[in-house]
């Protein structure tokens, strides 16, 4: 485990040797304009705050993408950084429409060259420290989004790539298209993790232990869901945007909501911290995760999240968390716990162990 003077951990992203630490500055509500009006509006001097704050604390990675109010969050971060901007990471992406054109959206290899070049010319520099693809493109070939990126990788201008928002047989095709074809393979994948949905341990978590990726965590305190402020039989509190028009993440089942968060409000009560910090230092502690991505509106929401890196949960307490939120296995992961247990993987005991008795 390495740790900076401010107690930050640094884990490996992924298989590579570039190290990161286990939190990640959000900037989505950097400028704040359109859809992300809600997420938050942080000027230049709010954002130059954040990051003071950040890297007082020992963050070293920066998430945006060029979709965020339609560029202006990379603009804001580019400023802020200023020539701050080779001490830390960026990370950026590339997918969603950035105009009304045919050619301004998805992942062919026009659309990512031309969107790598606005990224670095909106952020001031002239590398990405990881690239990610923003979603799964299914009307262009892998092949040629992947040599695209190989192709921004051997000029310099991407020094690491990632995907994000794959599922399990989109991310293992690509990487399988990657060693056939003797390019650049993704190093990580961003996804959404919480106590509020665990989807991603059915099968993106085992494959990123087995093909050894780094996962990159959106929204782990489920866009404020998981903070403490939304209880049983409350309103909710001014200013919110879930459990109204705002769907990411879907909430299926309220009760639940809230018996987890309950149990996160208890584990905080015992540490004398928030029901946040105990969401995101559960997140921080499961396999494969090497970061979770925190945003906030404001500087106290930020120092607050910032303070999860020195929570350190028990095993119990982890365990109370995972029964409050668990989700029933799907098929064909109840039947492997039943009859595989005894051949069982690493990569497969991430979902199956606790299903498997003795």
């Amino acid at each position: 485990m390495a740790l900076d003077s401010n107690g930050m951990e640094y884990r490996y992203l992924g298989r590579s040797g570039l190290r990161v630490s286990t939190i990640t500055l959000g900037t989505m509500g950097f400028g704040g304009t359109g859809w992300a009006t809600s997420v938050g509006q942080i000027d230049v001097e709010g954002a130059r705050k954040q990051i003071g704050l950040a890297r007082n604390a020992g963050v070293n990675l920066f998430d945006t993408a060029n979709s965020y109010s339609n560029g202006l969050s990379e603009e804001i971060l580019g400023k802020a950084l200023g020539s701050e901007r080779d001490e830390v990471l960026i990370a950026t992406k590339v997918r969603q429409a950035m105009g009304d054109g045919p050619n301004d959206a998805g992942l062919s290899r026009h659309h990512i060259i031309r969107a790598a070049e606005d990224s670095l010319r909106r952020l001031g520099t002239d590398y990405i420290d990881l690239y990610q693809v923003h979603g799964w493109d299914g009307r262009t070939p892998l092949e040629e989004t992947l040599q695209a990126l190989d192709d921004l990788i051997r000029s310099g201008k991407v020094r690491y790539i990632g995907c994000s928002n794959y599922s399990a047989w989109h991310l293992m095709k690509a990487l399988w298209i990657a060693d056939r074809n003797g390019l650049t393979s993704f190093v990580s994948e961003q996804l959404y993790y919480s106590l509020q949905s665990r989807d991603i341990e059915n099968e993106l978590v085992p494959l990123a232990v087995d093909q050894g990726l780094g996962i990159l965590i959106w929204s782990p305190i489920a866009g404020g869901l998981l903070s403490g402020k939304y209880r049983r039989g409350a309103d909710a509190p001014p200013g919110s945007r879930h459990l109204s028009d705002w769907s990411e993440p879907p909430v299926y089942d309220e009760d639940k909501l809230y018996d987890t968060v309950e149990e996160l409000v208890a584990i905080g009560s015992d540490h004398s911290v928030s029901a946040a910090q105990v969401a995101l230092a559960y997140t921080m502690a499961k396999p494969a995760v090497t970061s979770v991505i925190v945003g906030a509106r404001t500087e106290e929401q930020l120092a607050d999240n910032l303070a999860a890196a020195d929570l350190t949960l028990s095993a119990d307490e982890i365990d109370r968390l995972d029964k409050v939120s668990a989700q029933p296995l799907p098929y064909p992961y109840w039947h492997q716990a039943k009859t595989a247990g005894g051949r069982a993987s690493a990569a497969d005991l991430t979902l199956l162990a606790r299903h498997i008795d003795g």
